[in-house]
């Protein structure tokens, strides 16, 4: 392995060109190949970024003896099966958000990746920014005490189109999969793992697809998550976290911010600001971090740990069930 860690993109949509741009921040990075179903769309993307090898087959691109990492970027119900394509053919990788369709799919993932001794990592970009190093920090550190309670919502109104990604069902659209995953695996890193109760209700549109939901996660010691997630409503893109001491507000928009407030009680109103701007567009961070396991020799990342990813498939799984809402694929 060089010291220049070699990439491959498996897709060629809107996520592969911001993680290509995101790739291009980082200088032990090379982005050698990219993977399309056809060659004019492989050439294209390839020519954009500068790639040497384009190829016409996903499969082509797993086989690439020159590359060491793939990241998969293709619509979600494919994740699962690409990510086996190219564990089993000896690479490492970063797979898009959401991780898979179900968490039957994560668990085959991770078995494929411990199997074949690879690194595998859910690709949840926002985790890795500073803003969010620095919440922790906080948290870790008691900032504001016991946490009891977060608030977090991740709304936007799309045009409805039923052809659209978002408003399909086979695709695994709505707004679980594409931003409600956000906000879950938010309070998962907040208040430490898994609900142990969920109550959940969603509006289901005319494709059949989650338009909007709202979800009240209950926490063992008595911790409260309440999300809110749509692609036809617009919301504050804002999060909060409560605790005995005070309180913590990540600034719009939270899932890749760059300022934070925190509040003490008893305290002065006016809070401690701190701004945490972020370099590149944000996805080079979660690819440094793959990198910097891989040279660690390390399998997973602890910051996004695979057993943290499965748990938060086990959920939507919950989620989707209370509203009765499964996707054909499945």
């Amino acid at each position: 392995m060089s010291d220049r860690l070699r990439w491959g993109i498996l897709g060629t949509g809107n996520i592969a060109h911001k993680f290509a741009q995101g790739l291009a921040a980082l200088p032990d990075a090379a982005l050698m190949a990219v993977g399309s179903r056809r060659q004019a769309t492989a050439d294209t993307f390839g020519q954009e970024f500068g790639i040497a090898h384009r190829h016409a087959s996903y499969a082509a691109l797993a086989a690439d003896p020159e590359v060491d990492i793939v990241y998969v970027a293709t619509p979600h119900p494919f994740h699962s099966e690409n990510t086996l394509l190219c564990l089993n053919h000896g690479k490492h990788v970063l797979c898009e958000k959401p991780f898979a369709i179900n968490a039957a799919q994560a668990g085959e993932m991770i078995a494929a990746a411990r199997q074949n001794r690879r690194f595998l990592m859910d690709a949840v970009w926002t985790r890795f920014l500073p803003l969010m190093a620095r919440l922790r920090e906080l948290l870790a550190g008691d900032e504001i005490g016991e946490v009891r309670m977060l608030q977090a919502d991740f709304g936007f109104r799309a045009p409805f189109d039923p052809q659209a990604r978002l408003f399909n069902l086979e695709l695994g659209g709505g707004a679980l999969l594409d931003v409600g995953i956000y906000t879950v695996q938010l309070a998962s890193m907040v208040l430490g793992g898994p609900p142990i109760a969920i109550e959940t209700q969603a509006e289901l549109g005319e494709t059949g697809v989650d338009e909007q939901a709202g979800m009240l996660f209950a926490y063992p010691e008595g911790a409260l998550a309440q999300l809110s997630c749509a692609i036809r409503t617009t919301t504050h893109h804002e999060a909060s976290i409560f605790g005995t001491e005070g309180r913590i507000r990540l600034h719009a928009p939270w899932w890749r911010g760059t300022r934070l407030t925190v509040w003490h009680t008893p305290g002065p109103d006016g809070g401690t600001e701190h701004h945490l701007p972020f370099e590149g567009n944000g996805y080079n961070y979660e690819a440094a971090e793959v990198m910097a396991c891989i040279r660690a020799g390390k399998m997973e990342s602890e910051t996004m740990p695979l057993i943290e990813t499965l748990q938060l498939m086990q959920t939507l799984d919950t989620v989707r069930s209370r509203w009765g809402l499964s996707y054909p694929t499945e």
